[in-house]
């Protein structure tokens, strides 16, 4: 220590810092040594680095713990937290609801068109079966078109329809109209489900609009089904 502040005017003369005594000593003499041309020892040197080292790390981001990035910089109330995060959930509620609802709607449409139980089909394969029909076609005139109640609007593309349950069993029953060149009918149908799941022709009529409605019987297996269930007399529906 006496060298060293014997050494502290050529210290000072040479830029080195005023504060005395410096942190450590091998720092010194590797500034004194390189300011005044003294030869300094290369393990004095690698002493030197590894000291500054030591001294940098210690001071390190990383050191002091001023570098975390788990210190949570959300200073809200937490009332204020609590109502964010139920709106949240309120929000997720009304878009789930939103699905399901869409799904239960295209899941209707799928059945209305593509199932061969839906009324829609129902009317188209009557339909076409009429417009086969020679007796049809002769006492109406081909073409033969069909169509629905009218609506507000003046379209008729809805079919009159109703289902019912009966003794355990699914019925259908149907009306629409018919129209040819000359003359108009009304069609009158109700189906059956069988054992398989499908439906089956309780009857199929055409009714002539004009005088004197003569009705055009295409099917009527009423007497027959009600016979094999239970031997009931048929009920006349017209």
């Amino acid at each position: 220590m006496s060298l060293l502040l014997t050494l502290r005017p050529l210290l000072l003369r040479n830029g080195l810092p005023s504060t005395w005594p410096p942190a450590t000593a091998s720092s010194i003499w590797y500034r004194l040594a390189s300011s005044s041309g003294i030869p300094f020892p290369k393990q004095s040197i690698r002493s030197y680095a590894a000291v500054h080292r030591k001294e940098a790390s210690s001071l390190s981001p990383e050191a002091t713990g001023s570098g975390r990035t788990d210190v949570s910089t959300d200073v809200r109330p937490i009332g204020e937290r609590v109502k964010e995060n139920t709106k949240t959930a309120s929000y997720m509620g009304v878009i789930l609801l939103g699905v399901g609802v869409t799904g239960i709607l295209f899941y209707a449409i799928f059945r209305e068109l593509f199932s061969s139980n839906s009324p829609n089909n129902i009317y188209t394969e009557a339909l076409e079966r009429i417009q086969h029909e020679n007796r049809v076609k002769d006492a109406l005139g081909a073409p033969i078109k069909g169509f629905g109640e009218e609506s507000r609007r003046g379209r008729r593309n809805h079919v009159a329809h109703t289902s019912y349950v009966r003794d355990g069993v699914q019925y259908i029953r149907m009306q629409f109209y018919v129209q040819g060149i000359r003359n108009k009918a009304t069609v009158h149908l109700e189906k059956k489900m069988n054992d398989s799941g499908d439906y089956e022709y309780r009857y199929l009529f055409v009714q002539l609009d004009y005088y004197p409605h003569t009705t055009i019987i295409l099917e009527d297996n009423r007497l027959q089904q009600d016979a094999a269930k239970s031997g009931q007399p048929l009920q006349p529906l017209f």
